[in-house]
């Protein structure tokens, strides 16, 4: 049964950590001016009552992994470390001058790349020049993405002095074969290491990424990582999917033959044993891909029915402005997104023009609106409702009549207003969002676009 089910199920499909996904951005009625106009408007209505986000992307690293989707430039020069930040700071500045008064940050992450790719005095440097001209939230969060091979205690001690509580640490997997097909060769001990220095210090939320489905990975593997970080619990994971799209990022991902990798429904039973054995040490099911324990900030967001979704992934707030700072970064308004320019040559250029550096992007219309509200409730309560008018839209019933089928399969309960996702259709969740998904129902891609969804 779970074999008919993957191999139904198992399609190209987004993973939504925005609506209209970036393939469906509309770049014709798109525009600088009227995605400043947005944001605007977002820090007017929201900035004094929940503040605003900063995502800031840090993209060097100094060897690549095979395994990565990330927007990411190899180079051992740290030469390139300040050049780089002067020119954040400087796109920081050109945001202010839109601002008639302080922002609060609520959330800044720091992700990448390899944020730790960049000296201890260098980050403590960005962040305070940030925060000089912003305020903090009552309860504001900051976290950053740490390589467990290069991350020391002085990085940690730097940032925890400037407000970092949270760090993440990718592990991927403990495999050795797994680790040298996707050229990510980190032992359980620098993982052990880095996670223990980061308590010793202070923070209050240690998490790990873990992948299933890479090349040469087996059941076995993923028991064996998942039995390794039970001895080290880690406040919080995210375990999930290896999305193989070697036809946008090139030969980032053809470190390896596809027939190297797990099919469909051995990824599923990947899944499944890690999950299980997840919940046997106390750990959560938070939306899709995340697990946390009932102590961490993120279960107790999914518990108060505060739990959001962005291109950050699950934060445990909301704010309606994101800031995405860096090349490649994307913002959002919750009226408009824009993405910053992908290479770093026309990221500085557009700078030094004083220009925002953004190439492309989307303005929402009410239907987009409408939708995305939808959306993210599936991606993080596992329901929806339209018993307000303004949540009607009117490919609704079209909607309807292509769950019906999931419905069918147990994957979820439609009622006279509501779907409820059931946890046998939690792992689907993906697949019951296109559903909703008008742009992608009105015109199927012609090419593949997105990974699978198992």
């Amino acid at each position: 049964m779970l074999k008919s089910i993957v191999n139904k199920y198992n399609i190209a499909g987004p993973r939504y950590t925005s609506y209209p996904t970036v393939p469906y951005w509309n770049q014709d009625t798109f525009s600088l001016e009227k995605w400043k106009t947005t944001l605007v408007k977002s820090f007017k209505e929201s900035n004094s009552e929940e503040g605003i986000s900063l995502y800031i992307h840090l993209p060097f690293c100094e060897s690549l992994c095979t395994f990565c989707g990330c927007n990411k430039r190899i180079t051992k020069q740290h030469t390139v470390e300040l050049p780089y930040i002067k020119a954040v700071l400087k796109e920081w500045q050109l945001y202010l001058e839109l601002f008639d008064e302080k922002p609060i940050i609520k959330e800044l992450h720091l992700g990448g790349g390899t944020p730790t790719f960049f000296s201890p005095d260098n980050l403590k440097h960005l962040i305070l020049e940030i925060l000089k001209d912003a305020e903090l939230a009552v309860e504001y969060e900051f976290s950053f993405e740490g390589h467990p091979n290069n991350t020391t205690r002085e990085h940690l001690e730097a940032l925890f002095e400037v407000g970092f509580r949270r760090v993440s640490y990718g592990v991927q997997d403990y495999n050795l074969r797994v680790q040298k097909a996707i050229h990510r060769i980190q032992p359980f001990e620098n993982v052990k290491k880095a996670t223990k220095l980061a308590r010793e210090i202070g923070y209050t939320s240690v998490g790990h990424d873990i992948i299933f489905g890479l090349p040469f990975q087996t059941l076995a593997h993923v028991k064996e990582t998942i039995f390794k970080t039970k001895e080290l619990l880690p406040d919080r994971l995210a375990f999930y999917s290896y999305a193989h799209v070697p036809w946008i990022k090139g030969n980032g991902q053809r470190g390896f033959n596809d027939s190297d990798l797990p099919t469909a429904e051995l990824k599923r039973k990947q899944y499944e044993i890690g999950k299980t054995l997840l919940a046997e040490v106390g750990y959560s099911e938070i939306g899709m891909d995340h697990f946390a324990l009932t102590t961490d900030n993120l279960y107790q967001s999914m518990v108060n029915g505060k739990l959001h979704r962005n291109f950050m992934g699950y934060t445990a707030s909301k704010t309606k402005a994101l800031i995405g700072l860096g090349v490649s970064s994307i913002s959002d308004s919750w009226y408009g997104f824009a993405q910053n320019a992908k290479d770093i040559k026309s990221y500085y250029s557009q700078l030094q023009s004083n220009t925002i550096p953004v190439y492309r992007g989307h303005i929402l219309n009410k239907e987009d609106l409408i939708i995305r509200k939808h959306i993210l409730n599936l991606m993080c309560q596992f329901k929806t409702t339209w018993t307000k008018d303004y949540l009607y839209f009117k490919e609704l019933p079209n909607a309807l009549i292509k769950l019906k089928e999931m419905e069918k399969d147990g994957l979820l309960h439609i009622h006279v207003n509501t779907i409820e996702v059931t946890k046998k259709g939690q792992p689907f969740i993906r697949n019951i969002c296109m559903a909703f998904d008008v742009l992608l129902q009105r015109k199927q891609p012609n090419t593949q676009l997105f990974s699978m969804t198992i």
